[in-house]
């Protein structure tokens, strides 16, 4: 069963993270069928990609539980690491060449490196219980999803460094006002939010639209982000296998049981 939903509404296609039970926290099967759900919607020229996870969380960032699972030894933990935040990383490259506009209704909380799936959206009605937060510092991770890459290009780099240095929670009202979402409301609203705009999309030219997205995330652009990525992927995978990360992750999932 394929850990990303797909449904057609309307001339946009929804793709839905649905893990749910782990608050779709990300694993490497769950990226990969992320990925391979991009692709198709690519393929049939939608009107949008929209975006969304089931249950009370849009996504928890990595499954911690996943890295300790393959911590027996440095060059196991390694390989998995590379494989999920690699596999992340090519999602969020994929989600900013899309053909046509990239939405996203954020049902609840997003943490960790899942954020970069809502960098990498261009319009992002946010429940007004959902909330943004790295939690980076409370494990020993070195950021990734693009927290680096991404974020300081959006809200500055110095907001964005004190965010991270004081892991603070940024809410849905406050993602509005550092324009990381257009718009907030109860969670039950966000699908007629979303499919607002995908109708006024379709009022517009097809052609307009992709030209736009294009001149935006050009090669270039795509290029530079690309960089910095993969420069979060290295110091993710130099910092992830340190014993003292090790004993963080394992402290982190004590507190949250």
């Amino acid at each position: 069963m394929s850990l990303v939903e797909t449904e057609t509404r309307d001339g946009a296609i929804w793709l839905w993270l649905s893990r749910a039970e782990r608050h779709n926290a990300l694993v490497p099967a769950l990226i990969s069928d992320l990925r391979s759900a991009i692709a198709e919607a690519a393929a049939v020229d939608p009107v949008a990609l929209v975006l969304s996870g089931r249950g009370n969380s849009f996504s928890t960032g990595g499954d911690i539980a996943g890295f300790l699972d393959h911590a027996r030894s440095q060059t196991e933990l390694l390989a998995y690491a590379e494989m999920l935040v690699g596999g992340l990383h090519e999602a969020i490259l994929d989600l900013l060449s899309f053909p046509a506009p990239v939405l996203a209704a954020v049902n609840g909380p997003v943490t960790g490196g899942s954020t970069g799936l809502i960098l990498a959206a261009d319009l992002v009605a946010l429940a007004d219980t959902a909330f943004i937060q790295p939690y980076y510092c409370q494990v020993g991770f070195a950021p990734d999803g693009g927290w680096t890459a991404l974020l300081p290009d959006r809200i500055g780099a110095a907001r964005a460094l004190e965010i991270q240095y004081r892991n603070s929670r940024i809410t849905a009202a406050e993602a509005v006002e550092l324009g990381l979402a257009a718009t907030t409301g109860p969670a039950r609203d966000l699908s007629g939010m979303v499919d607002a705009w995908v109708e006024d999309l379709r009022k517009g030219y097809a052609q307009t639209h992709q030209a736009t997205r294009q001149n935006i995330w050009d090669a270039q652009r795509r290029g530079e982000v690309r960089r910095r990525l993969d420069q979060e992927k290295a110091r993710f995978l130099d910092l992830v296998g340190r014993q003292g990360t090790i004993g963080g992750m394992k402290d982190f999932t004590r507190k949250r049981a």
